[in-house]
């Protein structure tokens, strides 16, 4: 079993970065679910291949900052909303549909579809603030547990605007 994220990173990443679990660059999750595979690389590669259409598509969307929440437990993580967004949300919808299509478990089916609410959460000092502007300029597959080790994720690929490329306006 892998357990894998396909997230857009709001702060800039390299491909192959490896970061500590409590220390996330803010992100957008997009879904999280496990890859249930007799080899577990192969299952990263195939969603790799069925993510990147939709992941480049995306890519340029301009999204908006919403208002401060409360997730988890008694609403005890800080979040900033992402205000609704037709490009995110139909990037949302394929690749719970790429996941799904490989028999991967969402670990989270009620916050998926219908029931998403795009979200950036406070890491530590770091977040946005309501209104902020964002450009969908990121996109990555993460792993978890990378060689087993669930204290650090990998960047395991990493889709991107160009750095010198204005996004389009969407």
């Amino acid at each position: 079993m892998r357990n894998l994220i396909l997230v857009a990173f709001v702060e800039p990443v390299a491909d192959g970065l490896v970061f500590p679990r409590s220390e996330w660059p803010l992100h957008i999750t997009l879904v999280r679910f496990d890859a249930d595979a007799p080899d577990s690389a192969d299952a990263a590669e195939r969603i790799a291949g069925l993510a990147e259409g939709p992941a480049m598509a995306a890519l340029g969307a301009r999204l908006t900052v919403g208002e401060d929440a409360g997730f988890g437990r008694n609403g005890s993580v800080p979040v900033n909303l992402i205000q609704p967004q037709p490009d995110l949300q139909a990037l949302h919808e394929q690749l719970v549909a790429a996941a799904g299509s490989l028999g991967g478990t969402i670990l989270t089916p009620a916050h998926t579809m219908a029931g998403y609410r795009p979200h950036v959460s406070h890491q530590g000092g770091k977040r946005l603030n309501p209104g902020d502007a964002v450009v969908l300029d990121r996109i990555a597959l993460v792993d978890m547990a990378p060689d087993g080790d669930r204290t650090v994720r990998r960047i395991l690929r990493l889709w991107a605007l160009p750095e010198t490329e204005e996004p389009p306006r969407r």
